[in-house]
């Protein structure tokens, strides 16, 4: 099975684009196929190259606006030949040179499996943030385990079950756009495993620290809701989260900013509307996390 490597770059991180590039293409019988989207920016020069006598590629494309996580990913899915593809963070890199080896074998064995989300570590600390263990049980993120959602950059995916459900909704710019695809996939009767085998490290920083952060994950939810569950499901998923929302957060600047996305997810177009069935939800729920959270 062909491997490749998509990469997301807003071309401000030199070093760590390198250093990213270079734990894909040095993977042991991996010859990757590293594909670079610049995101409304041009791709740096790169001083990462394939290993001599190696069939690794790398290739680059610019596109013309920032389009976006989902967009980006996209594009680069097209772009790339790979019967699977693994997407990898430009600021993260692949602590083995045996992910492509391990994610192959799986793939190969095992056809109903879509997606494997890796293991996150912080490379200074050796932690793993709870968020970065895909499933409500995350206190041992050595275990691996069937999972509802995944993490995007930090996993490999089946390119033609990808394609099959249309890829990830580019309409969400960014946030939750992997666990739209997600539950699209298990519609369809795939598998998604979190797999601590395969780790990818990444600096310890907070989701917040994007300027649009409250009001993009807000506005997300309630068109992942629209979307994809039953109109009961959807109605018990969003007051749920409201009612997190207002236990967790302390700072009233980030409760307007989510509740001005929240309406926002209510009042603008959520896109193709594909609700799941009873059976997959009945499924989630076997899994240990209900469409209800």
């Amino acid at each position: 099975m062909k491997i490749s490597c998509v990469i997301l770059t807003m071309g401000n991180r030199v070093a760590e684009l390198n250093r990213a590039v270079e734990s894909a293409l040095t993977q042991v019988d991996g010859d990757v196929e590293v594909v670079i989207i610049g995101n409304g920016a041009d791709v740096p020069e790169l001083a990462a190259t394939p290993p001599p006598g190696s069939a690794a590629t790398v290739k680059t494309v610019r596109l013309s606006h920032n389009a976006g996580i989902p967009e980006g990913r996209n594009r680069g899915v097209q772009e790339c030949s790979g019967d699977v593809v693994l997407f990898l963070d430009d600021d993260g890199w692949y602590a083995s040179d045996k992910v492509a080896s391990h994610v192959r074998d799986r793939f190969a064995a095992e056809p109903d499996l879509a997606v494997i989300s890796f293991r996150v570590m912080d490379p200074d600390g050796k932690v793993v943030q709870r968020r970065h263990v895909p499933r409500l049980r995350a206190g041992d993120p050595e275990r691996s385990s069937p999972v509802t959602t995944f993490l995007g950059g930090a996993c490999a995916i089946r390119r033609s079950a990808y394609l099959q459900v249309g890829g990830l909704p580019e309409k969400f710019f960014y946030a939750h756009e992997e666990t739209d695809l997600a539950w699209r996939l298990l519609g369809e009767g795939y598998r998604i495993e979190y797999d601590a085998e395969p780790v990818m490290y990444h600096p310890l920083v907070l989701p917040s620290r994007h300027a649009d952060f409250y009001r993009l994950n807000a506005r997300n939810r309630v068109w992942l809701a629209r979307r994809n569950l039953p109109w009961p499901l959807a109605v018990l998923y969003l007051l749920d989260w409201v009612v997190l929302t207002l236990a967790r957060e302390r700072s009233s600047m980030a409760l307007k900013a989510w509740f001005r996305g929240f309406a926002e997810g209510l009042r603008e177009p959520a896109g193709e509307r594909r609700p799941m069935t009873w059976k997959t939800a009945w499924h989630m729920f076997r899994l240990g996390r209900p469409p209800i959270v």
